[in-house]
């Protein structure tokens, strides 16, 4: 019989994918080169240097990315289109809201906010310190950035605002709002988690990572949070008003011969997708048994990876440009 999580496409790209999403076409991979790669052939040219970031555009179609070239561009099938430009600066995150039809950009010490159905709106918003990564609130209306010594929290379209700061020492280099809007949670540069409860501005720790935590992934309804950083993939408890505060992680995955470098879930479904820092791929149902390797065989890190919203596929790509999608079992 034929393996249900065999992949349905390869590819041996030319540069290393720095990104893999799906839109409502199918998979699309961001590339070293600043090209954008669409699963069904097409490609678009988007940046003079590498692809930094990427996230789905608001409507659906294609991939707003952010370059080295300090440009952001929406690529679609048919054709691509520059939305803005922050001359001599990277554009290090970008993220999307549906919700609002709003884009987001972190671009050094600016936040860079547009309007998917406005080409004359944008506001810029500063901070003291690069931003480091980008993410709206569950509406969309909020932003918030990870940057030095916490975290940053605009309302997005409101001009001349100065943002509120959820305040924690060190260096934060990734961010995530819980789908209900109760928590925002942070990584670290020093290998942990840190988070606030909205509400009181209480804080939460969430340590003991041997590794670099790159990326963060609800899942099941928001009831659980998934992060890498550990030879397995980590999950934290994100049930009731408290969250994960006084609760302990567990770990899925464990394999002392490798560390999980990212992981991939969509809240509205409790399937985990992780990559590993030597080429595998596996899926999980935390509250199942088992694991399913749709990547079984060893190579080079995995540095993209994306579940599809209906939870039935999963694209990934490794450092030395091989990517793949695959069909997996419900």
């Amino acid at each position: 019989m034929p393996d249900p999580t065999a992949p349905t496409a390869r590819w041996s790209f030319d540069a290393q994918a720095t990104a893999a999403d799906f839109d409502r076409g199918g998979a699309v991979f961001a590339l070293g080169d600043g090209s954008v790669r669409f699963a069904s052939g097409e490609r678009q040219d988007a940046h003079d240097g590498a692809v930094l970031s990427a996230a789905v555009h608001p409507s659906g179609d294609g991939l707003v990315t952010g370059g080295d070239d300090g440009r952001i561009v929406w690529s679609r099938r048919d054709g691509l289109e520059v939305l803005a430009e922050v001359p001599g600066r990277w554009i290090d995150s970008v993220a999307t809201a549906p919700e609002t039809g709003l884009i987001a950009a972190a671009a050094g010490r600016g936040l860079v906010v547009l309007d998917a159905a406005d080409r004359a709106f944008r506001r810029d918003h500063a901070a003291e310190r690069t931003l480091a990564a980008v993410a709206f609130d569950p509406k969309g209306r909020r932003v918030a950035a990870a940057t030095y010594g916490g975290a940053l929290v605009w309302f997005a379209r409101i001009a001349g605002q100065r943002p509120t700061l959820y305040k924690w020492g060190g260096s934060h280099t990734a961010v995530a709002w819980s789908p209900d809007g109760a928590f925002l949670i942070t990584a670290m540069q020093d290998n942990q988690l840190h988070g606030w409860r909205l509400k009181d501005v209480r804080d939460m720790r969430m340590g003991g990572y041997p590794s670099k935590i790159r990326n963060l992934a609800f899942l099941s309804k928001g009831q659980l949070l998934a992060t890498p950083g550990a030879q397995g993939a980590v999950l934290w408890p994100f049930v009731g008003a408290n969250g994960p505060m006084g609760r302990e992680a567990t770990e899925i995955g464990f394999d002392q011969s490798a560390m999980v470098a990212l992981v991939a879930a969509r809240p509205a479904h409790g399937r985990l997708v992780a990559g590993l820092d030597d080429g595998r791929v596996w899926v999980a149902d935390p509250a199942a048994q088992g694991l399913d390797f749709v990547r079984a065989d060893k190579g080079a890190a995995i540095t993209a990876l994306a579940l599809s919203p209906d939870g039935r596929q999963v694209a990934w790509a490794d450092e030395d440009g091989e990517a793949a999608v695959a069909e997996i079992s419900v």
